[in-house]
């Protein structure tokens, strides 16, 4: 695929662009094309008059996912700082863009004296992705505060979808392939700011005190089975700091996993399919992957 077949865009297209870079584990291969829109008449625009065949990804921050090192077929879609505005429309309401960071959403939502968004200090990614995937940490869901969200969809429509409408589960929306969030509006209650910073303090240190957060990681691993809890899982079946060739499982947590240093994807995916496996055998429990895998094996 070449940029020169694909349809005339505002924003930028860049053929045979790195990943790694933009993900945090900092492995993987190229996208065909890498698509950063210009704004959502743009990302519009170019879905419409895409073929119908070609696949679309989006990507946030790329906090929860595994880029294979064989790379992504299709198009890539990147949400840039045009759609990373956080604005306050009443007392209880946040309009945010897609590419909007969870620190950047809860501290608005502070600065406005609107609580119970305190939690997505501690979601390290976007909001098109947390909405996507009903994101979710110390005791809050993206399905408890999102209203309604704006998507275009593959063929390039704007549609507007209720909570109702994303048929939540843990970690799960009902989302299609190919469709983009672009824009969702989260409500919260009245807050005092102050009270609201001493929450986000409290999450912050408690992320610090409890996660790898300064090694290349991709977050939690694995979905909590019911009943469980996924670490407790991985730290009982012996995994805590297994290693296949770069990768390791965190000492510190052991539902992270951790690129050492030069580890590849598949290195990474090799990994979880151990702990996977040795989960299974010790416990009984089949572990879900929460991260997302991506693209091809090389």
């Amino acid at each position: 695929m070449t940029t020169q077949l694909l349809p005339h865009v505002e924003g930028r297209l860049t053929q045979g662009a790195p990943l790694a870079p933009l993900v945090w584990f900092k492995s993987g291969g190229c996208a065909d094309v890498l698509f950063e829109p210009k704004d959502v008449a743009d990302l519009q625009s170019f879905l419409r008059e895409l073929g119908s065949r070609t696949p679309v990804m989006a990507l946030g921050l790329g906090s929860n996912l595994i880029v294979r090192d064989g790379g992504v077929r299709g198009v890539v879609i990147r949400l840039g700082k045009a759609f990373a505005k956080v604005t306050c429309t009443d007392a209880v309401t946040l309009a945010c863009g897609a590419g909007a960071s969870g620190i950047l959403v809860s501290s608005t939502a502070r600065d406005n004296g609107i609580s119970g968004l305190e939690f997505l200090r501690s979601i390290p990614g976007t909001v098109g992705g947390f909405v996507r995937m009903n994101g979710g940490a110390y005791g809050g869901e993206v399905k408890d505060i999102l209203r309604d969200c704006d998507v275009v969809m593959r063929d390039g429509t704007l549609v507007t979808l209720s909570v109702e409408d994303m048929h939540y589960c843990y970690r799960h929306s009902e989302l299609p392939d190919g469709a983009i969030v672009v824009a969702a509006r989260f409500q919260g209650h009245p807050g005092e700011p102050e009270a609201i910073q001493a929450e986000m303090d409290r999450i912050s240190a408690s992320r610090e005190a409890s996660q790898p957060l300064r090694s290349k990681t991709g977050g939690s691993t694995f979905k909590n089975p019911d009943g469980h809890k996924a670490w407790q899982l991985v730290d009982a079946a012996g995994c805590r700091g297994l290693q296949i060739g770069g990768a390791q499982v965190s000492e510190k947590h052991t539902n992270f996993l951790i690129n050492t240093g030069d580890a590849t994807s598949a290195d990474i995916e090799a990994l979880g399919e151990e702990v996977r496996a040795r989960v299974l055998a010790h416990s009984g429990v089949e572990l879900t992957w929460e991260i997302q895998r991506v693209g091809e094996t090389k």
